[in-house]
């Protein structure tokens, strides 16, 4: 399909027609404003809301027993994860209000509900509290000592779970195994990394609009990335029938995993407008987003890579230990195991990998999905693995790459962590990245940096992520033959990656029509489909299976009508062009056909559902950075991706998503870094004075080419790409910084000019 057509989303959006969650205000709406905690750690003594209520403009003040009135129960419903000896996931209670105790800084304890945005501060800020603090720890290799503060007595030592990794043989097996290996290898190399905490940093921020229908039902409006799993959260949490509580999702900016799970805010929300029977809506400030929305990584990695004489892979093994923070939140847990799990070894060939992971609470926020979800983590421990064993046994990096990638007549081909690798051509991705990147041409560029001052390294990344997890996914056609039109919904939200472009798109060319006649709705978990969110580059391989489905079946209806109207067999006809014809050359319209279905009674509408399994986008990166030695600061210049994303359906979308996950990646290997006091927990970068992001003049000249295997495991053959740029950017960035720097240089994330500058004076600079 791939050709670059324009985005239909663009007009309206830069014309200032979006519908974003803060531009929705019904008529006597109420404004929601939350008290938070100012301490990480502390025990709630007394708490006096009486000068509060009573304010001018204060319709209500709700609390945790107001919440507990209303049936919700705990926030923290996280996806069960075992750990070693059968042990589950530890999850305990996570109140939409503080009740007897808060775990860290940013924590809702009260909810004051005004006529005003200003009279509700006003009033928040008026709630009498004392609290008793009590000890903090935000680090989790700190929080896993002996000596740390126990935040949980269900979790002795804070530890919520041991993983063992995936066992492709019984537990314990696998470990020894791995150990023997090590024990034999001609080299064993060691790296111990850290990924270090980051916010996803929405420019919209979250939102919501909560009130009660006529017939006494809950309607959520809020920024998501799949209504109706959110909507199927919440019910949970709120303990009523998900056909009680609806969900809708206007435009999004941005989301990056972070907007998919329940929190605290929504359920007070909807508590709220049962108790007042008003609409009440709440948008976070940009410091709440800091200290109220899911964090990312705050991982530390010791991995150990065996290689035998020849330079070949042996085994891995790998230790990690993972920052919960101080509840478990929907998808943490996945994330720091099996997310982490399945893209250890990337593209090489690791006959055995041995991974067990220890995830700790800590009074810092919770840790959830961010754009890579585990998948940076991994193949930037893998990386730095293989060229750490380049320096160390004296080869070359790219040959010692050569060397271990796994060739396409090994496919498909099982990995150690138990992933099933169906198609891609890693050595021609590896070779095309190299040529893209003018590898010839480094020495002389090199030499201009160094005349102009200026250091320069190149790096390379080489990576293969897991895409299209929870492959089940529906989709809704509705024919409108009057207006020669038809509707497509989706269960899956969009936040900018062009939903209502593509599948439009693949719907339209399969119905034969122009996609301008195509509408694509989405965002309302009344349409009752079954789905899941727009995360883990997921959408393009489930959504656009479940469209072709759903379409296929619509048209199946339609051929059967159409050879009524012909006058002739059904299998005779043939589909083109947007209409049946049969052997004679007669011809009827598909919304001729439609509308002739609807005087009958069996319209063409319908829904289907389709599995999509998962796949595995991979491709080669390469950075070239330029560092000033006086200052240390870095700029990255060149960044060529070369991707196996299978099938693109849209070259520049495709592109698009490569290069802004590039960017997270390079904001996260360069400046980006939340840090709580390690004393009393407080959060010391809460706004964008102290969280550094990157800004469009950050951006390099970016080359992006793609060199795609088609995967079978969906009609489309496509392999998704969101998270392909994240995934890649760190280790080839990093790389490409010790590149530059004298050799044996290291550097650890994030690389601030500072710390770089630091690196260069112990290497003699």
């Amino acid at each position: 399909m791939g050709g670059p057509r324009g985005r239909v989303e663009d007009a309206r959006l830069l014309t200032g027609g979006g519908r974003f969650v803060d531009d929705v205000v019904p008529e006597g709406a109420l404004f929601g404003a939350f008290l938070r905690s100012p301490h990480a750690h502390a025990r709630i003594l007394a708490l006096d809301a009486t000068v509060a209520a009573a304010m001018p403009g204060v319709v209500a003040v709700l609390l945790a027993e107001d919440i507990r009135r209303f049936g919700a129960g705990s926030v923290s419903r996280p996806t069960p994860v075992r750990g070693r000896g059968g042990a589950m996931l530890v999850a305990p209670p996570r109140p939409a209000l503080a009740e007897d105790r808060v775990l860290h800084v940013g924590q809702p304890v009260a909810l004051v509900v005004a006529d005003s945005l200003a009279a509700a501060r006003d009033a928040a800020e008026a709630i009498a509290l004392d609290y008793a603090p009590l000890p903090v720890v935000v680090d989790a290799r700190a929080a896993l000592s002996d000596d740390a503060p126990v935040l949980w007595p269900e979790a002795p030592g804070n530890l919520a779970l041991d993983w063992p990794g995936p066992q492709p043989d019984a537990e314990g097996a696998n470990a020894e195994e791995v150990a023997r290996l090590l024990a034999g290898a001609a080299e064993v190399v060691r790296v111990t990394l850290g990924h270090q905490r980051i916010a996803p940093a929405t420019l919209e921020p979250r939102g919501a609009l909560a009130w009660t229908d006529d017939a006494g039902g809950l309607v959520l409006r809020v920024c998501s990335q799949g209504a109706g799993m959110l909507r199927d959260g919440l019910a949970a949490i709120c303990g009523v029938p998900p056909a009680r509580l609806r969900v809708l999702s206007g435009d999004v900016g941005g989301a990056f995993g972070m907007k998919t799970p329940p929190y605290p805010e929504y359920v007070a929300l909807l508590a709220a407008a049962a108790a007042t029977g008003r609409p009440v809506r709440w948008m976070a400030t940009r410091a709440e987003s800091f200290e109220s929305d899911n964090q990312a990584r705050d991982a530390w990695s010791d991995a150990e890579l065996g290689l035998d004489d020849e330079g070949r892979f042996l085994a891995l093994r790998v230790r990690a230990v993972v920052n919960l923070g101080a509840f478990a939140s929907t998808n943490g847990a996945l994330i720091a195991t099996q997310n982490f799990a399945r893209c250890l070894g990337g593209m090489y060939r690791i006959p055995r990998i041995d991974v067990g992971v220890r995830l700790a609470f800590t009074n810092t926020l919770p840790t959830g999905p961010y754009r890579g979800a585990g998948r940076p983590e991994a193949n930037m421990l893998t990386e730095r693995l293989v060229e750490a064993a380049a320096r160390q046994t004296g080869r070359d990096a790219v040959a010692l790459r050569r060397r271990n990638l796994l060739r396409p007549e090994e496919l498909p081909y099982r990995s150690a962590a138990g992933a099933v690798f169906d198609s891609g051509d890693f050595p021609a991705l590896l070779d095309a990245a190299l040529r893209a990147a003018d590898m010839a041409g480094f020495a002389a560029r090199r030499a201009a940096s160094g005349a102009a001052g200026k250091l320069r390294g190149r790096g390379l990344s080489c990576f293969l992520e897991h895409s299209g997890a929870m492959p089940f996914e529906s989709a809704e056609v509705i024919f409108d033959p009057a207006a020669r039109r038809c509707m497509l919904r989706l269960a899956v939200q969009g936040s900018g990656q062009g939903h209502a472009t593509v599948f439009a798109r693949i719907a339209a060319e399969r119905l034969g029509i122009d996609a301008a006649q195509v509408t694509v709705e989405q965002g309302d978990s009344g349409f009752e489909l079954r789905g899941m969110a727009a995360v883990g580059s997921r959408s393009s391989a489930t959504v656009g299976a479940a469209v072709v489905r759903t379409v296929e079946a619509a048209l199946a209806r339609a051929r059967a009508v159409a050879a009524t109207l012909l006058q002739s067999a059904p299998e005779r006809l043939v589909f083109e062009a947007g209409g049946f014809t049969d052997a004679s050359g007669a011809w009827v319209g598909l919304f001729e056909v439609a509308a002739e279905a609807a005087r009958l009674g069996t319209p063409l509408d319908g829904r289907e559902t389709a599995e999509a399994p998962e796949t595995y986008p991979n491709g080669c990166h390469v950075a070239e950075v330029e560092i000033d030695p006086d200052t240390g600061e870095v700029a990255v210049r060149r960044y060529v991706a070369v991707d196996d994303a299978g099938v693109l359906l849209d070259h520049v979308l495709a592109d698009g998503q490569v290069m802004g996950g590039a960017m997270q990646g390079i904001g996260q290997a360069l400046m980006e870094r939340v840090v709580y006091d390690d004393a009393n927990g407080q959060l010391l970068t809460g706004g964008f004075a102290d969280y550094a992001m990157p800004r469009a003049d950050d951006a390099p000249e970016f080359l992006c080419e793609a060199l795609g295997v088609p995967t079978a495991t969906n009609p489309l053959g496509v392999k998704g790409v969101g998270e392909a740029g994240t995934t890649a950017a760190l280790a080839a960035v990093v790389g490409a910084i010790e590149d530059a720097l004298p050799a044996g240089s290291a550097v650890t994330m994030p690389a601030t000019p500072e710390s770089v500058w630091r690196a260069l004076r112990k290497g003699g600079r």
